[in-house]
């Protein structure tokens, strides 16, 4: 299984708007920006200054020993002038790297949260179709790439380019003869660096490569470690995981072979310069030729020590810097996608109904619902009583417009009503609550609530009338009385209390070391499937809905459990409209209407017994004649 968070080194697809995307994020640090660029800079010419006044020193001692008498007070006083550079130096290089460090976790925070918070207005259907490890890696690999350009790289290369100009322009003013030696070295490291880098890039993506097939093959095995251990699969397992760790021992080796002979190449390069500079040098000296001292050829040798450096690290900086903007763009990509759009109008609002039926909105909770209809036509406003009637008309849909999953689906749920879809996976039966909680919008047909078309409702009102209990249950960080008051958040301890019993998780949240303060963590990872399902259950409950969606929500609960909680929601399900998708059939027998779906068409509907008069599709499945998959 490929692995969903690691991918390959990437180049970005456009520096330009990517670069001015990143300091648009910097926004408030103008003034902390041109600190850091004037701290650079200065700690860039600190290096150069302080060579470059070697030659005025060694020319110092030089006359000194020619003449027999030194000025000591010249000597010092270079030495002083020396010692003041380089603290000056040290000093604007630590005040930058604070300064940058600032700037960049600050942005990195602007961009997380903008992430973040796209991604909370990002319709179902992103979700679906991106994995999360491949969401997760936006928030981890790339944005710790995006931290190191902007806290180290940058000010890296700044400097890097700085010392390159500043060098070599104090050495031609030295000697234009030497220069020519630099200047032909200079072309014999641009070759290597661009050799070896080319190999070097073509290495690592196949070392990331070879990185996220192990880390995924590691993830799938730890997840399915119970399957790996019931059927005796270790041996097979450590097998095939060998062969990937041998592949990514053979794609590292190779990518850091070249990344690791570039610099001992650089450094022999950088020592030959030195010899034949100091050999050449030497030899001017002796001659008298250009003007050349002592002073000028030991001023020029650091200057060559220091020059092939900054080339090497502004040729490392720049991946850094190519990989980092290619990550910024995989995050701007869905910071701009589309948010969920919602052209609703129509909201929830606190009713107080009177014996008459006459509706009047109020800001207290007094536990009955009302549609708020404004009438764009005129003006005027009206308001429905929440019942939770449902009803779909001639529903089509697909999650691809080329593979319908529903085909002409019509059905009415009444207020008070259980309705249960069974049939095959596939058939269409969790789409249908997609729907009706506009997870995805339908495209042909009409759903009405309460005789609205719910494309006028706002979403968050919608939902908000509705409860939901997957099969898949999610629990987050924090104690189980959080995770039920999940569903309603100004809920009190009473009302908590309350739903866990309505659910008959009250009995064993109580027997647990902590209670209802129990911390959870890792989703649950402490409690049973069941337990899990049982809070599941509380957390819809307490949100007192109208609508009460129960997707396999007692799949993994035994059929004890099972009727103790059926015996707790009967009193939840009163007077609420209820859509129960079941592949056990025995919890849907109670139905006032099953409807039997087959590749997206409703077959079969009608209660318990008539379907087994029928003796159709339901018959075979409750008689074990067919089974479902």
């Amino acid at each position: 299984m490929p692995p969903r968070s690691q991918k390959a080194p990437q180049k970005p697809a456009d520096v330009k708007s990517t670069v001015k995307r990143i300091f648009s994020y910097m926004y408030g640090f103008k003034a902390q920006f041109a600190f850091v660029v004037i701290g650079v800079i200065i700690s860039a010419f600190a290096g150069i200054a302080g060579n470059y006044l070697l030659k005025p020193l060694i020319d110092n001692i030089e006359e000194a020993i020619k003449s027999g008498s030194w000025d000591k007070t010249k000597f010092v006083s270079i030495l002083g002038i020396m010692a003041g550079i380089y603290i000056l130096g040290a000093f604007s290089s630590f005040l930058y790297s604070r300064i940058m460090l600032k700037i960049s976790t600050t942005t990195l925070m602007r961009i997380r949260n903008d992430l973040f918070t796209k991604m909370e207005a990002l319709p179902i259907k992103f979700f679906d179709t991106h994995t999360h490890g491949e969401l997760m890696s936006l928030y981890t690999n790339d944005t710790d790439t995006l931290r190191e350009m902007l806290s180290n790289s940058i000010a890296q290369v700044i400097s890097s380019a700085i010392s390159i100009v500043g060098v070599f322009t104090a050495m031609l003013i030295y000697s234009w003869q030497l220069t020519i030696i630099v200047i032909l070295v200079l072309f014999v490291i641009i070759r290597v660096i661009g050799f070896i880098g080319a190999r070097s890039s073509k290495g690592f993506i196949a070392q990331q490569k070879a990185i996220g097939r192990a880390n995924g093959y590691i993830e799938e095995m730890i997840d399915g470690q119970k399957v790996v251990k019931v059927f005796c699969h270790e041996d097979i397992a450590n097998e095939e995981f060998e062969k990937l760790n041998d592949e990514l021992c053979e794609a590292a080796t190779r990518a850091n072979t070249f990344a690791n002979i570039l610099m001992p190449i650089m450094n022999n390069l950088s020592y030959l310069h030195y010899a034949i500079t100091a050999i050449i040098g030497g030899i001017m000296t002796v001659k008298g030729i250009g003007g050349m001292t002592v002073g000028t050829v030991v001023s020029y040798l650091q200057f060559t020590r220091s020059f092939s450096q900054p080339i090497t690290q502004v040729s490392q900086q720049l991946n850094s810097v190519l990989t980092a903007l290619a990550g910024a763009e995989r995050i701007f990509k869905v910071i701009d996608e589309t948010p969920e759009t919602d052209d609703g109008y129509v909201t929830l609002v606190n009713a107080e109904i009177d014996e008459n039926g006459n509706i009047k909105e109020t800001d207290k909770r007094t536990g009955r619902w009302a549609w708020k209809h404004p009438h764009k036509a005129d003006g005027t406003v009206t308001y429905t009583e929440v019942k939770g009637e449902v009803q779909l008309d001639n529903v089509v849909f697909g999650y691809e417009p080329e593979k319908i999953v529903l085909n002409g689906i019509s059905l009415y749920a009444k207020q008070g009503q259980k309705i249960a879809f069974v049939g095959s996976t596939g058939a269409g039966k969790t789409t249908i609550t997609n729907l009706i909680n506009r997870f995805y919008d339908v495209p042909d047909g009409k759903i009405r609530y309460d005789g609205i078309n719910i494309n006028k409702i706002k979403k968050d009102d919608l939902r908000h009338s509705q409860s939901i209990v997957l099969q898949d249950t999610h629990l987050f960080t924090g104690t189980v009385m959080d995770n039920i008051r999940y569903g309603k958040l100004d809920a009190t301890d009473e009302e908590v209390y309350a739903a866990a019993k309505l659910a008959n998780a009250d009995n064993f949240i109580t027997h647990l070391e902590n209670g209802y303060n129990t911390m959870l963590t890792a989703d649950g990872s402490n409690l049973s499937q069941g337990q899990r399902q049982l809070l599941a259950i509380a957390r819809a409950a307490i949100a007192d809905p109208p609508v009460l969606i129960l997707d396999e929500a007692t799949s993994s609960i035994d059929t004890r459990t099972e009727a103790l909680i059926e015996k707790g929601m009967d009193s939840l399900m009163e007077g609420r409209t209820v859509f129960v998708i079941a592949h056990r059939l025995s919890t849907v027998r109670n139905s006032q209407a099953i409807m039997v779906l087959e590749h997206g068409k409703i077959i079969e509907r009608g209660n318990h017994n008539q379907l087994i008069e029928q003796k159709g599709k339901y018959y075979q499945l409750y008689t074990g004649m067919f089974e479902l998959s």
